[in-house]
């Protein structure tokens, strides 16, 4: 892997992050009730993909 295209996967991943992040803040802020389990959750389910860029960057 080049290292153009791990520059790429981490910005992927810093992207994700920045979403998921915003997504938690939205769910806490705004939510209540169901909705925000399902916000959280979706918030959490992201994370899978961070981590899988994450790894990718670094090797």
């Amino acid at each position: 892997m080049s290292s153009l295209d791990k520059m790429w996967a981490s910005f992927v991943a810093i992207g994700l992050m920045v979403v998921a992040s915003l997504l938690i803040s939205y769910a806490r802020t705004r939510t209540k009730g169901t909705l925000r389990l399902v916000l959280s959750f979706v918030a959490f389910l992201l994370f899978i993909p961070i981590m899988l860029y994450m790894l990718l960057s670094l090797f």
